[in-house]
């Protein structure tokens, strides 16, 4: 079986649990706080890590004892970090996180080194490339690095998913005809296409406009309500599996990694999809965004119980 390679961020969560979100200017009082290893590119390399797929993290930390602490934790996690460079120039990435009591969350990130990846890096991807499966990539890096990544893959015929979070940052017309697959939530997804995706029926409007721009599969993660899949031969719906939330900050990565360990295992599109609402849904019942993800017994308990149940 071949590799997943993860291209992107490696943060450290700084979490604040509170009663509701702020509104601005409000200040509030937390009921508790806590430190947990996360970023986008880290979180997606251990949900597939977890799930028991070879997978390797390319990104940077800073010399810090957050970068310390990360990179230990990547490899306790089983995640390769050969390719994660220690970048002495620059802090570790940070997320400041609110979460309220019904899971949801406000998240504000600082890059630090996550910031500072380019060609170098991407020089470090190229020779991994020819052991991968699957090129897993976000937002949370200079999109020249990402467009840079993503030609690399395409050049080496490796597969492009890309979970466009944050969105609000754009992706360039460019890049879409690089990505095999793309998964937006339903709050990315209106941000990339310019219209509200609040249900099945827009969702399914937004993922026609994403194929449109050059994707080969374009996938919604409607949260609670399930996953909508389109492709140009088909269009089919997941229902979500429906769990008592506790921290959904990293549900999205959790979906990632899940697809692409699906995907890696050889499993089909329809059956990747499934894992990764399984893997997403488990990671919301427990805090932290890396702490969170499944490992493959629990994963599978989970699967086999729920399909045992319909």
């Amino acid at each position: 079986m071949k590799k997943i390679i993860v291209f992107g961020s490696i943060n450290m969560d700084l979490v604040a649990r509170t009663p509701r979100l702020p509104i601005p200017g409000e200040t509030l009082l937390g009921n508790d706080f806590f430190t947990a290893p996360g970023g986008k590119g880290a979180n997606q390399a251990v949900a597939a890590a977890k799930l028991g797929i070879d997978t390797q993290l390319v990104g940077r930390l800073g010399g810090d004892s957050f970068g310390r602490e990360l990179l230990s934790s990547l490899n306790l996690a089983g995640v390769e970090t050969s390719g994660v460079l220690v970048d002495e120039a620059a802090h570790s990435g940070v997320a400041v996180i609110a979460v309220d009591d019904s899971g949801e969350n406000h998240i504000i990130i600082v890059s630090g080194a996550n910031g500072r990846m380019n060609q170098d890096d991407v020089e470090r991807l190229r020779a991994l490339l020819p052991d991968a499966a699957a090129l897993l990539l976000q937002l949370e890096i200079p999109a020249a690095a990402v467009q840079a990544a993503a030609t690399a893959a395409r050049e080496a015929g490796v597969r492009v998913i890309l979970d466009p979070a944050p969105a609000s940052r754009g992706v360039p017309a460019e890049l879409y005809p690089l990505i095999d697959i793309i998964t937006p939530n339903e709050i990315e997804a209106g941000q990339l296409v310019g219209f509200p995706v609040d249900g099945e029926e827009a969702a399914a409007r937004a993922l026609s406009v994403l194929l449109q721009r050059g994707v080969g599969t374009a996938i919604a993660k409607l949260g609670d309500r399930g996953v909508l899949c389109a492709t140009a031969e088909e269009t089919f719906f997941v229902p979500a599996f429906l769990v008592q939330a506790v921290d959904t900050v990293a549900a999205g990565d959790a979906f990632n990694g899940g697809l692409a360990a699906a995907l890696a295992s050889g499993r089909s599109l329809h059956e990747a999809v499934i894992w990764g609402a399984a893997a997403g849904a488990l990671s919301a019942t427990k805090s932290g965004a890396q702490p969170s993800m499944p490992d493959r017994d629990t994963f599978d308990k989970f699967l086999q119980s729920r399909i045992t149940q319909e």
